[in-house]
Order: structure tokens, then C-alpha cells, then sequence
């Protein structure tokens, strides 16, 4: 299937700066959950009156959403985070005015039922009333809408064996998780055999998910997590699991035997001690997904921030190299094809959604809150009538 998502989606690439309204539908608006400006909860705001999504490129698709996924990101892009970079991307040649993105709808997993196809999408990929699901680019609307409009090389089959609400809380996860470990760290399923992965805070959406495909590659795992997230993680896979709340878990890391690579899902002062649990001069890598690139350019400015941000990573990779170590920073990066890959494996029954817990179209911002308070055991979903 793979070829025939390239020749579906690569043949509008020469038309970038032209665009094609080739929507059918009558609709103008529908219900949604949006941010007039970035703030706390309060500031999200329901709606029926939401501008409906338009084909404007023709390898584009209109997905009516039955469940959407919260993640971090969208507590913190409600706050502005990462509002100059997803400014640039969504509006390159910054023809727009300050605040265009409003109203925004937050929400970057979907699963959900194709409506339309634009005419680049060949029929024997996608077709209206497949089931699909896909991680929404942050620089995009969300899916706590009724309808969104994705790129067809953003969206998947869904898994034939899991629900919508289940789907929705794996596409954007799972595609971190993957840039992260298979992008960045190299892993493949041919090389993982027997290599010691060690996942700092694994009971989140991406740990949980990394580590079940981890396992499924035939890696062993070790993990941080509380105490009470030890059984989870435990029925998903990972081979070691370490206390976090027993105390400093540098310690008892240090005492075990060094690791093939580190994902780093807490940040702060771990990396500080993190990379000296790797083998040396043996291409171990340390990446972590706490970085300061958007911070950057919130603070900085775009150019400047851009600026900092290559000097900082390229001082630390420069340094921890001279130790026989790789630095690396893992980001999301939206990939049709490695959601095609995890379908499969979820129908194998490799990979479960771990759903914490599970909220109504109306409950948005309760969902919002559970998301914001952290310590989380999985994923919340919404379900969107």
C-alpha cells in the first residue's frame, strides 16, 4: 500500500502556492470547541457556529471525527505555547494578521469516517466512508470539532479491531514516539533484538505506547514511573520498572547495566545524569522530547530562536560526543505510513490503546483539566456525537 500512498499524495507537490476549493459540501459551519485567545480553561468556548474545513489542496480529505484525542500539547498550545513557530508554519510569508489563528480548535488525534476526498487521493487508498485515523499537525485545526481537513500523507486505515475512542488515543503518541525512536534513535524492527531501551516516565501516552512496540520489537525495556503506574506498565511489557517515588531513581539506574539508548519524556535535571547511563563508543543515544525550540522562539522571535536553538543542541551533541555518546532531540513529526505500519500491529495484537479515561463532546474542558493535571495512566479521549 505504501506505493500507492506516494503516487495518492506526491502529485500536488508542484502546485504548494496554488490552491484548489474543490469542496462539495453546502455546509458552512458546525459545532466545535475553540480558544479566541490564548489562557487558562476558561478561555475555551463552545460553539455551532465554527467555519467548516475546505479541500483546498487536492490531496487534502474532510474527516467526520467520532473521537478525538487530548494530549500535553494542547494545554500548552492553549496557552500560547509555540504560537510564533505554528504562526510561520501556518503563514510563511507572514501576509496575515497577528491572531489569524483564531479561533483555534485544539485536539491532535482524530479517528473518524472520510467524507470527502480531494482529486489528487486515489479511490483505492482512501474513499468516502473509510474509517481512519491520523495525528493533526499542532499547525493545523484540531479535531474537537465536528469535521477536520488533513492531508491524505497524515492519515491512516484505522485498526480494524479497536474503537473509535480507543483509536483516538494512539496517532499522535505513536508518531512521536516513532520520530523519536526510529527517526532520531535509528531503531528499527530488525535491530531492536536485545537491546536495552530505558524510557524516563513510561506510564504517559508515549511511554505506554513506546513500550508495548519496544516489546513487540524484542527490546528490553526498562522504565520510571510511580509506584501505582507500576502495574501498567508492567502488563504492557516493560521488563524493569524503578521507583520513582521511593526516591532518586539516578541510583538505582546507575546499578544496573548501561542501556543502548534513553527516552527521556521528563526533562529538567535528568539530563544531567541520563547520558552517563549509556554504552559507550557503542552508538548509544540519549533523546529526549523536552526541548526548548519552541520556547525559543516564543521568547526569541522565530530567526533568534531558531538561531539559539542550533547552537544549544549542537554545544550539547558536540559535548556528549567527545564521551562516546549521541544527544539528540526527538519531535512529533506527522507520518501516514509509520500509522499504516502500528495499524498492523494493532491488529496483530502487538499494541493496545491504553485509554485513562474518557469524557463527552460536552465535557471538554473537565477532559482538558485531567489532561492538565498530569501523572497520567494513558490517554484522554472525547467523543464527539
Amino acid at each position: 500500500m505504501h506505493p500507492l500512498r506516494r503516487l495518492a499524495c506526491s502529485r500536488w507537490s508542484f502546485l504548494l502556492n496554488i490552491r484548489f476549493n474543490t469542496s462539495s459540501s453546502h455546509m458552512t459551519i458546525m459545532p466545535a470547541w475553540v480558544i479566541d485567545r490564548y489562557g487558562s480553561n476558561s478561555v475555551l468556548r463552545y460553539t455551532k457556529n465554527a467555519a467548516f474545513p475546505i479541500i483546498n489542496y487536492p490531496n487534502e480529505v474532510i474527516i467526520q471525527v467520532h473521537a478525538a484525542g487530548l494530549n500535553p500539547i494542547d494545554v500548552s498550545m492553549r496557552g500560547g505555547y509555540g504560537a510564533a513557530s505554528m504562526a510561520m508554519k501556518r503563514d510563511p510569508l507572514n501576509v496575515k494578521q497577528s491572531g489569524s489563528e483564531f479561533p483555534l480548535i485544539l485536539g491532535r488525534d482524530v479517528s473518524g469516517v472520510i467524507m470527502e476526498c480531494g482529486l489528487d487521493v486515489a479511490p483505492v487508498y482512501f474513499k468516502e466512508g473509510d474509517e481512519v485515523w491520523a495525528a493533526i499537525p499542532p499547525w493545523k485545526q484540531g479535531s474537537l470539532a465536528e469535521f477536520v481537513v488533513l492531508s491524505a500523507n497524515e492519515v491512516s486505515k484505522k485498526p480494524k479491531c479497536l474503537s473509535h475512542t480507543e483509536a483516538a488515543a494512539i496517532p499522535y503518541v505513536a508518531a512521536t514516539a516513532w520520530s523519536a525512536l526510529v527517526n532520531t534513535g535509528g531503531l528499527t524492527m530488525d535491530n531492536c533484538a536485545k537491546k536495552r531501551i530505558l524510557i524516563l516516565g513510561g506510564s504517559g501516552g508515549v511511554g505506554t505506547f513506546s513500550i508495548q512496540m519496544l516489546k513487540a520489537w524484542g527490546a528490553h525495556v526498562t522504565v520510571t514511573c510511580s509506584q501505582n503506574a507500576e502495574r501498567l506498565v508492567r502488563g504492557l511489557g516493560a521488563d524493569h520498572v524503578v521507583d520513582y517515588t521511593a526516591g532518586p531513581v539516578e541510583g538505582p539506574l546507575r546499578a544496573l547495566e548501561k542501556f543502548d539508548l534513553v527516552l527521556d519524556n521528563v526533562g529538567g535535571a535528568t539530563e544531567s545524569w541520563a547520558l552517563g547511563l549509556l554504552k559507550p563508543w557503542c552508538g548509544a543515544k540519549y533523546v529526549t522530547l523536552v526541548t526548548p525550540f519552541l520556547q525559543n522562539t516564543d521568547r526569541l522571535g522565530v530567526a533568534d530562536g531558531m538561531l539559539q536553538t542550533g547552537v544549544t543542541v549542537a554545544a550539547k551533541a558536540l559535548k556528549h560526543l567527545t564521551k562516546g555518546v549521541h544527544y539528540r532531540w526527538g519531535m512529533f513529526a506527522p507520518n501516514g505510513l509509520a500509522l499504516d505500519d502500528i495499524s498492523e500491529m494493532v491488529d496483530a495484537g502487538k499494541i493496545c490503546a491504553v485509554v485513562e479515561a474518557e469524557f463527552s463532546f460536552s465535557q471538554v474542558p473537565q477532559a482538558m483539566l485531567k489532561v492538565e493535571k498530569g501523572h497520567a495512566r494513558g490517554k484522554t479521549v472525547v467523543t464527539v456525537p
